[in-house]
């Protein structure tokens, strides 16, 4: 039981932290910067959650099941009593309406996404794979906690090396921003764009048809969510801060729930889900966006799934 429990303390607070090793704040997060509404902490499970997240695991009955989800409804809801006491505090003390405007939206959006942040927690902390080192890719992708047993999630958004494989193996047309159908020297490592939702759907059927042992596609929604966790709130990430597209890998020290990198900001990832009729669901953000657009739980954005954009790449599921 001891040996659970110190394992779970630091293991299972993926969704707030960004690195399980580091719990001081971070003084340069970039948060802090641009936006005043945004605390400083960076909280952790408590001992009484912990230890009913170990009960459940030595003993998986349906009354520790739901001892958990009585406190994980605890928590979120003095999460939520906190927002509300700052927005009251903004009503009274911010100069610009824009910063009670996003506070009220923070405010709104957890208390309509209460039930599926909860059940996305509850699912997390009770899945049979969570164990020492699940956070750790050993072949580019990680298994979503909470989703499909056999659902895993690429560590990045797929690169241009990679896709430029694609091109070659396939004829299929380039996207615009390379030089005459060739991936710039300098950009092998940044995230392919300009691919609509077509493209990444034919990547991902390209590569079903070169592994006898797996099928790969894009992820709904749900699924990238639930492989995101809530962003933190000093995390470290691509909006706001440069001039265009990183390296994949240029904020690996923000990691997201299921150990993926650059989930938040650098470029939107077209899912699978339906936005609209005539629009598919991009998750995340981009380099270009508000840091409050690339908040896990933001769904406005979408895109139309027949044209590419140059701030849209996207990230693939593995089911093996």
């Amino acid at each position: 039981m001891k040996k659970i429990y110190l394992t779970l303390a630091l293991l299972l607070c993926s969704a707030t932290i960004v690195q399980a090793t580091n719990m001081q704040i971070n003084p340069e997060a970039k948060s802090f910067k641009y936006s005043t509404t945004v605390e400083k902490e960076r909280p952790m499970l408590d001992d009484v959650t912990r230890g009913l997240i170990a009960a459940y695991r030595q003993n998986p009955t349906e009354s520790n099941k739901q001892a958990l989800r009585k406190q994980i409804e605890i928590n979120y809801d003095k999460v939520v009593a906190k927002k509300k006491a700052k927005l009251a505090e903004l009503k009274q003390t911010a100069k610009d309406q824009s910063k009670i405007d996003e506070m009220q939206e923070i405010v709104n959006e957890m208390l309509r996404d209460r039930e599926n942040r909860i059940n996305q927690s509850l699912s997390r902390f009770t899945d049979a794979r969570l164990k020492p080192g699940i956070r750790e890719t050993k072949d580019g992708y990680l298994p979503v906690l909470g989703a499909a047993q056999n659902v895993s999630i690429a560590y990045t958004t797929v690169t241009n090396e990679e896709y430029s494989k694609f091109i070659k193996a396939t004829g299929r047309k380039a996207p615009k921003d390379w030089t005459n159908g060739v991936v710039p020297a300098n950009k092998l490592k940044f995230p392919v764009v300009n691919v609509s939702y077509n493209d990444a759907v034919a990547y991902c059927s390209w590569l079903s048809r070169n592994d006898n042992s797996a099928n790969y596609r894009l992820p709904t929604e749900k699924e990238w969510e639930q492989a995101a966790g809530h962003m933190p709130k000093d995390a470290d990430f691509n909006a706001g801060e440069n001039l265009g597209i990183t390296a994949v890998n240029a904020y690996s020290n923000t990691i997201s729930a299921s150990g993926a990198v650059n989930m938040w900001g650098n470029v939107w990832e077209w899912t699978s889900t339906n936005r609209t009729s005539t629009t598919k669901a991009v998750k995340g953000g981009a380099w270009d966006s508000k840091r409050t657009d690339c908040r896990t739980e933001y769904r406005d954005e979408g895109r139309n799934p027949q044209s590419g954009y140059s701030n849209v790449g996207f990230r693939i599921i593995r089911e093996k």
